[in-house]
């Protein structure tokens, strides 16, 4: 969107109010901010120099947590701003603008370099899981009710980010969920509603041959929900969101999948008593968080979601933490061995003089085996670590929060921000680092 010399002083003046905890120094790069190491933001409602707001993405100088007074302005473009998935050259970023009453996402191709939306694609309807291939230049996006002739709802679409166009959809009732492999050549499409799961080979949608159902045995997979690959591909980890997902099982568990197979092969579930909706494998260990109904306990008293940590890949022995509740969707090992666990529609305790407040994050020190919670209420919808420092970014409640993983807490099971914070106004939604 181009904008007038006069209307981008406006905009810079009223921009450099937001500016909090330090200094903007002047532009030394090619790009509008000027600045070398930046985060992005999702704002949808950026303050507009005539009132209201517009869809943009913040900049933050992410060496000194400062923010930029320049935004990249979406307006035009798409009509909101919300999750964000960055090439993995990191030369544009993919913003998605959910669902309005059009019943159809839309995507904003931001260049990075010239920190300016390029084009937008529109998608055949809603999606809330997308990645970018190791092309930097083909996104896949899961729709779960795309609708498709003659066949039930649900396909993925392959848009080329490049040309800003759909390349290509392949049918599969209620694809809901992507998890690329480390190589890309596989990418597992999970459908909870239809309980199956899938193995999409992007070399092969050229030949309408491209996806493969896993082999599984009746009710092996009960609302699956996300998977986790090895290192190597051969093995994927679907986790079954079971009762908490509305599932008929008795618990939720964990799917081990042979990728080596022709079609690939489920094993039986392992059973997770703490929940199971969202998975990470980090140091040998496979850590997964979920809620499971808590039948009668009281949230605001106790923690009532739980973190199962399996030692092994063999799924043996797992330890159990108690963590914040809600619908957990974000699992992030920080510097120091913090892993950050974010959930949405969790229960908030509001802070009183005797009891702390809490939200959605929760955070565990793997070493020590402890768990912190965060003062800050509501949804937490964005979660980057910063690359070489040892702070996190973190999207909640519609603000953005900087933590120190340096910090010493002692006793203290409260995760204190940091003393130097930025603060947006607006909506925060989502934040990516940008630079390597």
């Amino acid at each position: 969107m181009k904008r007038t010399l006069s209307s981008l002083f406006v905009s810079i003046l009223l921009s450099t109010g937001l500016i909090s905890c330090g200094s903007y120094s002047s532009p030394t790069t090619t790009n509008r901010s000027g600045l070398t190491f930046r985060a992005f933001v999702s704002n949808p409602v950026s303050p507009g120099v005539n009132g209201g707001g517009f869809p943009a993405l913040n900049v933050i100088d992410a060496t000194k947590d400062v923010l930029s007074p320049f935004v990249v302005s979406l307006a035009g473009t798409v009509g909101s701003a919300g999750m964000m998935v960055e090439t993995p050259k990191r030369n544009r970023t993919v913003v998605l603008s959910p669902a309005g009453s059009s019943g159809n996402s839309s995507l904003a191709i931001v260049d990075n370099a010239t920190e300016s939306a390029s084009s937008s694609v529109t998608l055949p309807g809603s999606t809330e899981s997308m990645f970018v291939a190791t092309d930097s230049t083909t996104l896949y996006a899961a729709m779960p009710a795309d609708p498709v002739t003659g066949l039930p709802a649900g396909a993925v679409v392959q848009v080329d980010l490049a040309n800003a166009a759909i390349n290509a959809t392949i049918p599969m009732a209620g694809a809901r969920f992507l998890v690329p492999s480390p190589s890309g050549n596989q990418i597992l499409v999970i459908s909870d509603t239809a309980d199956t799961v899938s193995v999409l080979s992007p070399a092969l949608i050229s030949t309408g041959n491209a996806l493969t159902t896993v082999s599984a045995p009746p009710g092996t997979f009960d609302q699956p929900v996300w998977a986790v690959f090895s290192s190597d591909g051969s093995t994927a980890y679907v986790m079954n969101c079971g009762p908490e997902c509305g599932g008929a099982a008795v618990k939720a568990g964990i799917v081990t999948v042979d990728m080596t197979q022709n079609p690939p092969q489920a094993s039986p579930p392992v059973p997770v008593s703490g929940g199971a909706t969202t998975g990470l494998l980090s140091g040998g260990n496979l850590y997964v968080a979920g809620t499971l109904p808590p039948a009668g306990t009281d949230c605001q008293a106790n923690l009532c979601g739980t973190l199962t940590v399996f030692p092994s890949a063999n799924l043996s022995a797992p330890s159990e933490f108690a963590i914040t509740d809600g619908y957990h969707d974000r699992l992030v090992m920080a510097p120091n061995s913090q892993l950050f666990i974010g959930s949405h529609t969790c229960t908030n305790v509001i802070a009183t003089s005797t009891t702390p407040g809490r939200g959605c994050l929760s955070v565990f020190n793997t070493g020590g085996n402890t768990v912190y919670t965060a003062a800050q209420n509501d949804d937490v919808t964005g979660i980057q670590p910063i690359l070489n420092r040892t702070v996190v970014y973190v999207c909640e409640g519609g603000v953005l929060t900087i933590y120190d993983t340096a910090l010493d807490l002692g006793n203290q099971r409260q995760l204190q921000p940091q003393k130097t914070q930025v603060t947006i106004s607006g909506q925060v939604v989502d934040v990516k680092l940008v630079d390597f």
